[in-house]
């Protein structure tokens, strides 16, 4: 409650009624990916770049909740479970020129009456990572969560250790909230879990850095950066 001279937080005024949107199962289109909702027939292209027992690729798991998958049996079925998910709700991202699965993601945690989601489950596979494309991804989601379905805040989360995570989220344009200790138990191993978000008073200026970002202009004919991206939201 108020008093006198005190200034009440904008976040208590009324606020439109009625839930955010679930995630619905659509192809979302961008210039160099594609986010398919995740399928069975994907398995084999994902299980050639983020499966098998090479180190590499081992690696990639080490701060999922799953994995690694050696086995080209045990991944396919996990990405039939995935496929059948409505919480977590899992994209394929599909290269749009080889048009092969080079990694998947999702919105998970979906609390739509409070307006609240998440991205997560991230599992980018080296031909992927550090490409205009990885970026992407996370503008068409971002864009689908804000724009189509109607949410106020879009999470981040994820083990403290991770620090190539924390550092993708902050170059999105993700705000460090705080840290949850010993919030999670992982494969056996204590998680702290670092959180960050975006609200959707701040979409606006976060799409016109992610265009600005991803537009053709921006990159060189060696196709490096001309802007960084954190540099395109000041």
């Amino acid at each position: 409650m108020g008093g006198p001279g005190i200034k009440q937080c904008p976040c208590a005024s009324e606020l439109s009624i009625g839930p955010a949107l679930r995630p619905y199962r659509k192809p979302i289109n961008g210039d160099f990916v594609t986010l398919q909702p995740i399928k069975p027939e994907h398995a084999g292209d994902l299980y050639d770049v983020v499966g098998g027992s090479e180190q590499e690729r081992v690696s990639l798991w080490n701060f999922m909740p799953v994995g690694p998958f050696i086995t080209r049996q045990e991944f396919e079925s996990y990405i039939e479970q995935c496929a059948e998910s409505f919480d977590p709700v899992f994209f394929t991202v599909l290269d749009s020129v080889s048009g092969k699965a080079v990694g998947y993601i999702s919105l998970m945690r979906i609390d739509a009456p409070n307006r609240v989601i998440e991205v997560g489950h991230v599992m980018f596979s080296k031909l992927l990572q550090r490409t205009r494309g990885a970026t992407e991804c996370f503008y068409l989601l971002a864009r689908l969560v804000f724009e189509e379905l109607g949410y106020r805040r879009y999470e981040w989360k994820c083990n403290n250790l991770n620090e190539p995570s924390k550092r993708a989220a902050q170059r999105l344009g993700f705000t460090f909230e705080g840290l949850f200790r010993q919030h999670m138990i992982v494969k056996g191993k204590n998680r702290d879990t670092a959180w960050f978000s975006v609200l959707d008073s701040e979409w606006p200026a976060m799409k016109q850095a992610f265009e600005a970002w991803l537009d053709h202009k921006n990159f060189d004919e060696q196709g490096n950066q001309r802007h960084a991206l954190a540099d395109l939201r000041l």
